[in-house]
Formats: structure tokens, sequence, C-alpha cells
């Protein structure tokens, strides 16, 4: 009869009731909830064999509720709870932290999709004794047998008897205003909006209904207030001096006033989205402010809305995470198309490396094809299939949140839906077995040889990728080129998928990593672990950055240079150094964008245009570096701080895990730069194919390719399309793109059953324009690269005109590398410290915060703030106007 558990072990609560289980995963989820512990409902189950007569009650219960209720409750009143029953209560109320508490029920069939029992059972505010709590925790096993509770499973069909009943003992907390929020509408069940109500004081007097609470609409998709009806708020509860609690008058200057303007409803709103999210489904939250700290007490279903608004249908969760790092914005359908299908064919491949038997990969075929989605042009992980790739290799349960790490997710996914998660299924226990042998140890054997497999694999890869890069495929016939893009696609597919072992060699060494230095470094600063896990100073995808940075220095060196760069048009400066003879400076380009020049700005989305075929954006970054600040020794802050505080054999375990992580790392840049040449490869042959489709009349513009689907295109070389079909496509492809980019898209969101329909997009709140500031002083984020700096804002999606100032990006991907060396800090919406632009930025020294939320919306150009890359935290010191924030 255990009763204390980790806060966030959902599993071990589930036995202490809903309440119990519903606030682990809330404290999963980062959600601040008051010290709480729980007594398990076996104790329930065992004080009810000592209470004489009861299930013979029950069976008269149907005929005379409340005469049952009543003598259930008195003979269970008279029932001494004995010292082996009572001992869990008293650990469970030492383990809440003692003092005064809210003792509450928790029944295990309570806050159900189907059945809430909301209002059935009791809670006792303001306890503050031990033997006081023995009482409400008799009182709150009683209230599973009130007359309330009897009629309400008469009502519906269920047994009398009770499932079982686990109480909760919560810290209470002195709210100056507390209250409840419906993350849909309590009363239509629309998805679009978030109702709020408020009260001074302690929540009773709005659970209760005694008091006339003021409430707020708010928009579901930016927490944008949309209704406001101010209440009478004639009392307030306060706790009693004798326990329980009391209700005091409130000033007539205080009713007059709203009470949610003394609460942040932003943070309010943040809370209820990332709960609503995580349950996956609509929630009524009851919450309170105590001192300004907004503090979430329970959560449960809403189960009085309309049954048409329940989501049915098979849930996927859409999050964008470290996916916009490589397709940013408004993407192609053609770039999906090819991403999607080299997804799903490559990750089979690393399965099929496991050796993960044939059924089971076919298995597999029906959801590795759906690795990501589309959304108004928007790429997005369908989250739940990459949970299911994880469970192939071993550690699921550390994998799976290391790979929210990693991907930079601003929520875990729940423990009752990760759980359940499995990429197939055994006929027997006994193949199951087998097979987890067989791929656990293919699964060691190759982290053991991973260095090896990546250095044979990069030179099997340059070895074709010369092959494929000599070739002029402007002069190519049509076919020839279709016939070499389709080379290419199973080149990549059946080679790469291997290679995505590395992501589990990382997985698995970081998280030893970051193990060792929780137990041995128990103090140290969050950015720790990312900066002793760098590659290395030499890390390839670092060195645009370094010769961008020779190239200014070369160009600050003469005035006549710097003229010439910084005056003219960008298109136009090539031929303006080749005049004033600065043929130097021209070749060093030239040198730079045959090394170079597949890292440009969204590198991976084939329809842009890279280096080879529009360097002037190059100009523009060379003129950013130009504006450099000066170099500063940025040393090698990890490697101070362990010299300081591990020492001995625990140092010399913590420096072999981390060079095993910095290898791995290492090579996972060396693999992206294959990638990005592989799809530079991938977008002449595609500009190529264009220009043919062109030239036959098919599409208007070359550029018209990137309109179509992959199977559109593979369809009009393989007969299974009509030329003439073409046009009309793409003609209705660019009204659709141009209808998409005015929405705003949500970083995360579920749906059920068919994504775009059944009001799931609208429930997730995809809007029109951009979401308006706030207005918040601080924004914090994770340290992703430690150092301190303060400088003006530059808010853009490219990687240019930053001038010495901190960039702040939604997203970043390989190709603003370059601009590192411009700027002074490098603050990220979305993204981890795994991505690749912050990985290079902790080799340079830059100060970078990752995963800042709302940093877009926050923040403007011209804004001046001071961010500590150590510490994640963003203070806005000016607005735009020069005004102190």
């Amino acid at each position: 009869m255990s009763t204390v558990a980790s806060e966030t072990d959902v599993t071990k609560w589930r036995a202490m009731g809903a309440k119990a289980s519903n606030l682990a995963a809330m404290r999963s989820l980062g959600v601040q909830v008051p010290r709480w512990s729980a007594v398990s409902s076996d104790v329930f189950t065992a004080f009810l064999e000592h209470v004489e007569g009861i299930d013979v009650l029950l069976t008269q219960g149907t005929e005379e509720p409340e005469r049952v209720a009543a003598e259930v409750t008195r003979r269970m009143r008279a029932t001494v709870i004995p010292d082996h029953l009572a001992d869990p209560i008293h650990a469970a109320y030492q383990a809440a932290g003692g003092g005064q508490v809210a003792v509450r029920s928790s029944g295990l069939e309570e806050d159900g999709d189907k059945y809430s029992f909301a209002g059935q059972f009791d809670t006792f505010l303001n306890v503050s004794e031990a033997d006081e709590v023995l009482d409400r925790v008799k009182d709150c096993w009683a209230s599973a047998f009130s007359a309330r509770s009897l009629t309400y499973r008469l009502r519906n069909g269920l047994p009398l008897r009770a499932t079982g009943m686990g109480v909760l003992i919560q810290q209470m907390v002195r709210s100056e205003v507390s209250g409840v929020m419906f993350t849909a509408d309590p009363a239509t069940g629309a998805g679009d909006r978030y109702v709020v109500s408020a009260v001074y004081g302690l929540g009773e007097g709005i659970v209760s209904g005694a008091v006339d609470a003021d409430t707020v609409t708010l928009e579901a998709a930016t927490g944008t207030v949309l209704e406001t009806e101010l209440g009478d708020k004639s009392e307030r509860y306060e706790p009693a001096a004798g326990g329980g609690v009391e209700a005091i008058e409130v000033p007539d200057a205080d009713r007059a006033q709203l009470s949610l303007d003394r609460i942040d409803l932003g943070t309010l709103w943040e809370a209820g989205r990332a709960i609503s999210d995580a349950f996956g489904a609509p929630q009524d939250i009851e919450w309170a402010v105590a001192d300004g700290q907004l503090w979430i007490l329970q959560s449960r279903p809403i189960t009085t809305v309309p049954t048409t608004s329940r989501p049915v249908g098979e849930l996927r969760i859409w999050d964008n995470s470290n996916i916009v790092e490589s397709f940013r914005g408004i993407t192609s359908p053609l770039t999906f198309t090819f991403a999607s299908t080299v997804y799903g064919a490559v990750y089979e491949s690393y399965a099929r490396s496991l050796r993960v038997p044939e059924k089971q990969l076919a298995q597999m075929h029906e959801w590795l094809p759906a690795l990501l989605g589309n959304f108004h042009g928007r790429v997005y992980y369908n989250l739940i299939n990459w949970y299911r790739l994880q469970r192939i290799a071993p550690f699921y349960d550390v994998n799976r949140k290391l790979l929210e790490v990693a991907m930079g997710v601003d929520e875990a996914l729940p423990d009752e839906i990760a759980e359940g998660l499995y990429p197939y299924e055994f006929d027997s226990a006994w193949q199951r077995r087998r097979a987890r042998v067989v791929t656990y140890t293919t699964f060691f054997w190759k982290y053991l040889r991973m260095d090896r497999d990546v250095t044979r694999f990069v030179a099997y890869f340059y070895e074709q990728y010369a092959i494929f890069d000599k070739r002029d495929y402007a002069a190519m016939p049509a076919d020839e080129v279709y016939r070499a893009f389709q080379d290419l696609i199973r080149s990549l597919n059946r080679r790469w998928g291997p290679m995505q072992m590395l992501d589990s060699t990382i997985l698995l060494s970081m998280g030893i990593l970051t193990m060792l230095g929780r137990r041995w470094l128990p103090h140290a600063p969050e950015w720790l672990t990312w900066a002793a896990a760098r590659p290395g100073a030499d890390v390839e995808s670092a060195e645009p950055a370094r010769e961008l940075a020779a190239l200014a220095a070369t160009v600050k060196a003469d005035d006549e240079l710097r003229r010439l760069v910084t005056e003219t048009d960008p298109a136009a400066i090539p031929d303006a150094l080749a005049a004033a003879g600065h043929t130097t400076l021209l070749a060093a380009v030239d040198a730079y964008v045959e090394a170079h020049g597949y890292r440009s700005p969204d590198e991976l989305k084939l329809e842009v245009p890279d280096l080879h075929e529009d360097p002037s954006s190059l100009y523009l970054m060379l003129r950013d570096a130009l504006q450099a600040p000066p170099e500063t020794a940025s040393g090698d802050s990890a490697q101070e701080y362990l010299d300081q505080h591990l020492r001995g054999p625990r140092r010399w375990i913590y420096e072999l895990t981390r060079r095993k992580v910095s290898r791995s790392l290492a090579a996972r840049e060396r693999l992206r730069f294959c990638r990005t040449k592989a799809f530079g490869s991938a977008k002449r042959m595609l500009r190529a194919l264009g220009r043919h489709l062109q030239q036959v009349g098919a599409i208007e513009r070359f550029e018209d390719v990137f309109l179509l689907r992959l199977d559109e295109l593979t369809g009009a070389y393989e007969g299974k399309i009509a030329h003439d079909e073409l046009r009309d496509i793409v003609a209705a492809r660019r009204r659709t793109q141009e209808r998409q980019a005015t929405m705003s898209a949500p970083p995360r969101f579920r749906t059920y059953g068919a994504p775009y329909w059944e009001g799931n997009l609208e429930a997730a709140g995809w809007s029109v324009g951009r979401a308006t500031r706030t207005g918040v002083g601080e924004l914090r984020g994770t340290p992703s690269s430690p150092g301190v700096t303060t400088g003006r804002v530059v808010v853009t999606t490219r990687p240019q005109d930053v001038n010495g100032g901190i960039i702040v990006a939604y997203s970043t991907d390989p190709g603003w590398v370059a601009a590192l060396p411009s700027a002074t800090g490098l603050i990220i919406e979305r993204g981890s410290p795994l991505t690749h632009v912050a990985i290079v930025a902790r080799e340079l020294g830059v100060p970078t915060i990752v995963k800042a939320k709302g940093a877009t919306q926050e923040l403007e150009t011209g804004m001046t703030v001071r961010m500590d890359g150590g510490t994640g935290t963003i203070t806005i010191l000016n607005d735009t106007d020069g005004t102190s924030a």
C-alpha cells in the first residue's frame, strides 16, 4: 500500500485515482502543481472490509438510496481506521508537506471520458492536523456512497459498489484569485474559445456556485480576450481559524473591478492549451493565483459538451518542432511529397538494418509513409509514428524522452498514450522475445561500430555523388534526367536507412551523459550537457561561417572593396568587382560557392534556388558579416566547469561518454552535409525536368514543376497522367498557396479521424493573420550556448540584414550558419539544442537560446534586449520606440 511515488509517474498514481494520475501527467508537462501525495484505493478497499454489512446494505440502494447512503456513512464514520491502514495516510500527509492541506476524493471512475462524477465526491479544505486528516479521508471514502453518488450511479446504469476511491492530499494555496477554465465552450462544445471564470479568495465560492463570478472568453488560437462579463463577487472564501473555510464580504471597490485583471491571462491560456493538448480533449481546469504564481489544482475532461463535439476517430498529434529547421513556412507540394517518400523509405531501410522480421516490416507499411503531414502548406511531424519508431530500439522509456528534447517539442507525450504505442505486433510472446533479442543484439553491435559505419558510408556517398554531380542535366534528354532522379531516390533510400542508427546512438549516449551529469554534478548549469557534447571545433558544418568571416576580413581591409560590397546592388556586385579588377575576391567567392553552394537558406526546399543558381544572397550575408562585432575568445565553458567540479574515475567515465556523444554529433553533421548535397543534385535534376515540361507546353514556367506532387511528376514520365492536366493542377495549387500564405499556423495540435475535416483545424487554432503582442517584459527558453549579450533585435525569416544584432527567428535551417559571424546572439522559437545552427553557434561562441516560446510574437526588430544563453532568459529593455519595457 505504498503511497509515495515520483510526481511524474502516471502509472503508479493510477491506483490512487483520476485526480492523482492527472496531476502526475501535468507535473510531467512542467505545470506548476501544489505539492501533493495520495492514498491508494487499496487502503479504501481494505477499510471497507472492517465496515459491517456494507454489501448487504447496497443491495437495498436501488429502492431507498437516501436511507442506504445515510446508514453506510454512519457505519463508516463509526469504524476506526486500523493502524496498518492509518500509516499510509499519515505517510501521504507528510509527503504532501504537512501543515494546511486540502483532502480531495479521487475516484478511480472519476474524470473519465464518459462519466466525470463531477461534484459527486467530497473535498475538504484547510485541514491541518494528522488526526483530522484521518477523519477527512474517511469522509472522502464515505462520499463514494453518498445519496447523490448512488443516484448518479443509478441514473447512468452503474453498479452501486464503487470501483475504488483514492484520496488526494494537497498543499493549500492561499489564493488571492482562483477559478476554473474550460478549454472549450461548455455550453456549445466550440473548440475555438476558452471560458475562464474567477472569484477572489479560494475557489470554493465558484465551485459551489455560491459566488457570482467574473467571466472572460478567450480566443483558443491566440489567447486574445473576446468577451468580458463582470460578476457581483459579493463574498470571498478564506481559510477559517478552526479549519474549513468562511465567507468574507468583498468591498464595493473590489466588486466593481474585474478579478481577472489581477492575473496573467496569457500564462493561464498557455497552461490550458498545454494541458488540453496533453490529455487530447477539452478540459475543466481548477486554478489559483498566490503571490503572482499560477497554480493548477486539478484538471478533468469536459463531459457535458454536446456529443457531436466530442472527438471521434484516430488520434494524431502534429508538431512542427525542428522539422521547421528543414521546411520553414509554405513548402511546395513537390518538396513535401519528395521528403515524405524519402523519410518513409529511409526508415524502412533502418528497420531492415536492425533485422526486424519481414512480417513486422509489412505491418510498418501501414504507418511509415505517414511520418510527415502537410497542413496549409506547412510540414509537421506525425508525432505518434515517431514514437513508434523509437520502440524498435532498446530503452524506449529513456529514448522517447530524449527524442522530445532532440526534436525540441514543447510538450511530452502523455504516458498513457506513449506506453500503448508499438511499431508492430507478433503472433506469440515467444516470437516477440526472439525478435527482440535479434534486434537488440544488432542494435548494440551497430552502436559499437557506428563511427566505422559512418566513415564507410561517407566514402560511398562521395563516390556516388561524384557521378551525379558531374552530369550536365540541362543538356541531357528528359528521360535520362528522370532515370537519374529515380536512381538518386533509390540510392538515398537504400543506403541512408542504416545511418539513422546514428540518431539512436546519439540519444543513447546523450541519455547516459545526462544521467551521469545529474548524479555527479547535481548543481551544474542547465547548459552544461549541451556544451560538453559539442562536436568539436573542426566540425565540417561550421566551415561556411568561418570562410564567410574570412571573406569579410578581406573586404574590411580594402576601403574600395568595402564600398563596392555595401553600396552596389547584390546582383551587380560580381560585374562591379570584375570591372574594378578585384579578381582575388571574385575567385574566393567562386571557391566559397563551389564548396558551400548547397548551404543556402531553405536548402532542403527544392523550389528555393541555391547559391549556385543565385549567389546574390551570399553578398547580402557578406554585408552583414562586415558589421560583425570583433571576435572574442569564447573558451570552453564546459571544460572549465568540469575541471573544477569533476575529477578521478568519475571524470574518466564522463569523458569517455562525452567523446562518444561528440563523435556521434560530428558524424551527424557530416551526414547532414551529405544530405544537403543530395538534395542539391535533386534540385538540378528537377529544374531540368521543369524546363523540359515547359518546352513541351505542359506547364507555363519551369518553376511550376514544384507545384506538382511527386506522384504527378513521375506520372507524367510513366504515362500515368496526361501532360494537358498539369496546367490546371498548377493553377489550382497557386491559388491555394496564396490563401495559405495568409494563415497563422499553430506549432502543435491534435486531430481525430480525417485531419482536415470534423472541425479539427478550427479547434486546433488555425487562423488568418499574425497573433498580437501581449506586452510581457521577459521571455524564457532553453539554454543552448552560454554567454550574456545586450543588443538590438532583428526578427527575420532570412539570414541577412543582421548587422551585428541579435537574430530572432521562428526557426532556422543549415543555410543560416553563414549569418552567425555577424550576430551577437541567437534566439530561436522552435527547435532544440541539437538543431544544426544551435550546434554550430556553440562552436562559434554565439550565445544561443532555443525553444523561446512566443519570441517572434513578443519581440520586434529594433527592440533592445538582454539575453543570457546560460539561463535561457530574454529581458526586453527598450521597445522599438525607445521607451523602457
